[in-house]
């Protein structure tokens, strides 16, 4: 699709930095290729070029149910650092890096290890700007979103929402490790912490989902029941650890579901990981719990106040993940044969992102990434390394 030229409304700041991205101007419209430019990073920014993101469902909920534009969307991006702020320590320009959920780093929570419960993680991640207001970039459009904004061949980012990665790696694969497979993985090894020989019931084989699948058989778990109403991902959830797959109607009630998987878990299951955001489900979820069960609610629902015999339902976000630990660990599983997310993934051009974005609404991916460069490209357009926020020289890249 043909880009949209800059406005050049007011001087380009010095050393900015020229970008193309995928610009959402009002919800539910096509988002459209856009040439703009980008402020030079600040001492604790650095600069990213990407190589690849993720399309996650939080992505297609604020394109498809209207979020006011303009604004750069994508939260699951990988890339190679090609400059660094004077106050940035342990990243350097060539490194390759995973992209995730951004924190304000001097919060109670974010101080105790808990950067996931951060104070300001709202305005950090949903509020399209800087902490302090401000934005980097050019012609009013805003970006930051998940102090990332990555369906964009650059941005800007923190050493709090970034991870590096060993360079032997397929970078443009890793992109979705930075959200959806956190979470998915995050719930059931962190957040509900599950134990061998425990059931798992995952309500929705999505990408979310089918990683919550994954983790569970790295728990040891057993069963592992994966609910859905497209009989592909059940077959591949089943392929990726589920030792039960039940196919449901998507008007299907909870009794109905709840009969099925009565017949395999006759006490209950010790823990449910609702993906759906479906009412039904979510009943579902609490009522399937045998004694002492937890439920993790991944799509914002209020988990009730108490639940009778033990049981628990929380709302959890990111999977509890420490981006830093948790997604070199998944990169360990995923090394071992353990963790095959791969097979989740299809690649589109950056250019075919809305064909991307309908095909995951519709469910006929579960996981798009973008590709948005290729390495050669990147290394192509490095320019000399730099540690003062800024491109070397002065000059602009390429």
């Amino acid at each position: 699709m043909p880009a949209r030229k800059s406005s050049g409304k007011g001087p380009a700041p010095h050393g900015s930095v020229p970008l193309r991205a995928a610009v959402l101007r009002a919800g539910g419209e096509p988002l459209r290729m856009e040439d703009l430019r980008l402020e030079p990073p600040r001492p604790d920014e650095i600069l990213v070029r990407l190589a690849a993101s993720g399309v996650c469902h939080t992505d297609i909920g604020l394109w498809e149910y209207g979020e006011s534009g303009p604004v750069i969307l994508g939260h699951e991006g990988a890339g190679v650092v090609q400059a660094v702020g004077a106050e940035v320590q342990g990243l350097s320009p060539g490194d390759h890096v995973v992209l995730s959920y951004q924190s304000c780093g001097h919060c109670p929570e974010c101080l105790a290890g808990r950067p996931v419960h951060c104070e300001n993680f709202w305005d950090a991640n949903f509020g399209f700007a800087r902490l302090d207001g401000s934005n980097a970039y050019s012609d009013g459009v805003r970006g930051h979103f998940f102090g990332q904004s990555s369906f964009a061949t650059h941005t800007l980012a923190t050493a709090r929402n970034i991870v590096r990665v060993d360079k032997d790696l397929p970078l443009h694969l890793l992109a979705p490790l930075g959200c959806g497979l956190q979470t998915g993985a995050g719930t059931v090894l962190n957040s509900l912490a599950v134990g061998a020989g425990e059931s798992v019931l995952v309500l929705g084989a999505g990408s979310v989902g089918l990683a919550a699948v994954m983790a569970a058989r790295i728990a040891g778990a057993s069963p592992v029941i994966a609910v859905d109403t497209v009989p592909e991902r059940l077959a591949l959830a089943e392929e990726l650890g589920a030792t039960h797959a039940v196919r449901t109607e998507r008007d299907a009630g909870a009794a109905d579901v709840a009969a099925r998987i009565g017949k395999i878990a006759p006490r209950g299951v010790d823990h449910a990981v609702e993906t759906t955001g479906s009412g039904a489900m979510h009943s579902l979820s609490l009522d399937i719990l045998a004694p002492g069960g937890s439920t993790a609610l991944l799509t914002g629902e209020a988990a009730p106040a108490s639940l009778s015999g033990g049981r628990r339902a929380m709302s959890v976000i990111q999977g509890d993940a420490v981006p830093q630990r948790f997604i070199p660990a998944l990169i360990g599983h995923f090394r071992a044969g353990r963790f095959p997310f791969d097979r989740l993934v299809r690649f589109y051009d950056f250019a075919d992102v809305n064909r991307a974005m309908a095909d995951s609404l519709a469910g006929t991916t579960v996981k798009p990434v973008l590709r948005i460069a290729e390495l050669s490209e990147i290394e192509a357009g490095m320019a000399p390394p730099t540690r003062r926020g800024r491109v070397s020289g002065g000059r602009d890249f390429a």
